[in-house]
């Protein structure tokens, strides 16, 4: 008899969250791959139903945070995220993966209060976790620091695997939905307006540079907001700061593609996909020296060594001038990306799979 695999995608119940375009391509590239045992999805059955054979579905209940006796009748079960608030039990059969995503909230500036009911939750996701993989090394070398904080049962070991991404035809990203910015420069910031994505320094370096800057929103907390609003209105930056919000993949794709750079001054990232989304159109990257995202930039990627306004636009104006005057960056910039499809990913979890399944 086959065995049973049990893949968590709860997260696709946020259809428009970066983790949810990583689920969607871990599901799409696992079914593309021969495998000596089944493999079924967990999660909300109106997301899944777009992408996975019905089949192969367990659909999510709102119960089945409290009763989960369903998955102990699998071999394995991949949590793909550390919040998830399923498959916190211990089931001698199962064995059990977890994705952890980051461990930000530890270093973030979090009352006592909040830290405490984040590292409960997280904490209840690993305690009987037999595999625990993280998506950068950055995470794995957070999590090995501080792993006296969690009350590890199982633990057998520790890996990395890079989230995946799907890369689309270049030739099909246009900026024509966006007739504001015809003719017009512009640097891009993608991701929620979050203290910790640091967009408030971009729009503080913008008096220092001719471009406008785009920010591409998919949430927001409410106080953060009214600072970049207020800061936009006291420098007179009404018509150069461009506030979009909730847009599609292909409007995403189609402002990477024509963007002057991508900017990413955030101080706590798990990974970072937007750079690589950026670079992958060959276009340069900006990037704080925080957490992930030197390794997620490389060699290729220009650093902000400090967030002073002046030094960040001197770092910029540099940048681009080296990008202009050096065309082979582009193509170095994409072959760099590519490391980051979603089949390397899909095939290192399958893999992963297989090793755990036959031990």
């Amino acid at each position: 008899m086959k065995k049973k695999v049990l893949v968590d995608l709860e997260r696709l119940r946020y259809p428009n969250s970066g983790i949810a375009s990583v689920f969607r391509n871990l599901a799409k590239g696992l079914l593309t791959l021969e495998s000596n045992f089944v493999l079924d999805f967990f999660g909300p059955i109106d997301a899944l139903g777009k992408y996975i054979p019905k089949s192969n579905i367990v659909n999510r209940h709102f119960w089945n945070k409290f009763a989960d006796m369903f998955s102990s009748g699998y071999d394995l079960v991949h949590v793909s995220h550390q919040l998830s608030p399923y498959f916190k039990k211990n089931y001698s059969r199962t064995k059990k993966i977890v994705t952890l995503h980051d461990l930000n909230f530890l270093h973030e500036n979090f009352t006592t209060t909040k830290k405490r009911k984040m590292l409960y939750k997280v904490n209840r996701s690993l305690k009987y976790a037999d595999h625990i993989v993280c998506i950068s090394n950055f995470v794995k070398d957070d999590f090995e620091k501080n792993k006296h904080l969690f009350g590890l049962k199982k633990l057998k070991s520790t890996e990395v695997i890079y989230n995946g991404i799907t890369f689309p035809e270049k030739k099909e990203c246009q900026i024509k939905d966006f007739p504001i910015l015809k003719d017009k420069k512009y640097l891009l910031n993608i991701g929620v307006l979050f203290p910790k994505k640091n967009q408030l320094t971009l729009i503080k370096m913008l008096k220092f540079l001719e471009e406008d800057l785009v920010l591409v929103v998919s949430g927001s907390k409410k106080d953060y907001e009214d600072q970049i609003l207020e800061e936009i209105k006291a420098n007179g930056l009404e018509n150069r700061v461009h506030i979009l919000r909730n847009i599609s993949n292909k409007e995403k794709f189609g402002l990477l593609k024509n963007c002057e750079a991508l900017c990413q001054p955030s101080v706590a990232e798990g990974f970072g996909i937007p750079p690589i989304e950026a670079m992958y159109f060959g276009r340069p990257v900006f990037l704080s020296t925080y957490t992930s995202l030197p390794e997620v930039g490389g060699d290729v990627a220009f650093y902000f060594q400090s967030f002073d306004p002046k030094e960040m636009a001197n770092v910029i104006l540099q940048g681009l001038e080296k990008y202009k005057t050096q065309p082979e960056l582009e193509k170095q910039l994409t072959d760099w990306a590519l490391q980051f499809d979603y089949k390397i990913m899909a095939k290192q979890y399958h893999d992963l799979y297989e090793r755990i399944l036959e031990n």
